[in-house]
């Protein structure tokens, strides 16, 4: 018998076909609790702070309050809340502004069901997911090095340049274990250096540190 607390879920949408057709197929999912549906941003936020969803799917697109504008408020008032975008959209600007405005994922309304059960778990426990074709448009919006450049002549904002090494490549998605084999040093030396980096950044996660690199002129 699982005894954890059900994962409380807050599903926002303006068309109401969508919005009840993603509660009712969460509903039925084992470990998750649907506790409410919001029809816009401004909506979603009210909902959020009365109910206290643990994440909130989100749609982009809405009117009124955008989905956008709802995570960036949501931040601010309720940080616990897991907000992950949810959309038709695969517009690079669309996932650039959510993950900045402190989404923790950006997927597709395509993806099966089980699926999206299982992202709601993951961004309960602190993981940011992309739907793959989204951080496959993110990778190709980021602009590339000039010929010529190197780690050590790009802005490091206070990094060293075995630091500014590492947040490249962790923009460029390798694991730790990855560049640990790229650089010649242990697993264990780069999650530190990572863990230093994300801090002295004032970064969330990896994902944060993407968009941070591509704003360096790193990628």
């Amino acid at each position: 018998m699982n005894d954890e607390a059900p994962v409380r879920v807050l599903v926002v949408d303006d068309q109401r076909l969508i919005r009840d057709g993603i509660a009712s197929l969460l509903s039925i999912r084992s470990g998750i609790e649907v506790v409410g549906t919001a029809v816009d941003g401004r909506d979603a936020v009210a909902r959020a702070l009365e109910l206290g969803p643990d994440v909130v799917l989100m749609d982009v697109r809405m009117p009124g309050m955008d989905g956008v504008e709802a995570v960036a408020v949501l931040r601010e008032r309720a940080p616990g809340c897991r907000v992950v975008m949810l959309t038709t959209f695969d517009d690079e600007e669309y996932v650039v502004q959510a993950l900045r405005a402190g989404a923790h994922g950006y997927l597709l309304k395509d993806l099966p069901a089980e699926e999206l059960a299982r992202a709601v778990r993951l961004a309960h426990a602190g993981v940011t997911q992309l739907d793959s074709s989204v951080a496959h448009r993110l990778t190709a919006f980021l602009p590339r090095p000039l010929p010529g450049s190197t780690a050590a002549e790009a802005p490091a904002v206070g990094l060293s340049p075995r630091e500014t090494d590492i947040l490249r490549l962790v923009a460029h998605g390798h694991t730790n274990r990855e560049i640990a084999e790229r650089l010649y040093l242990s697993e264990g030396t780069v999650k530190n250096h990572v863990s230093r980096i994300l801090k002295r950044l004032a970064l969330r996660d990896r994902t944060q540190a993407a968009l941070r690199a591509r704003d360096l002129g790193l990628l």
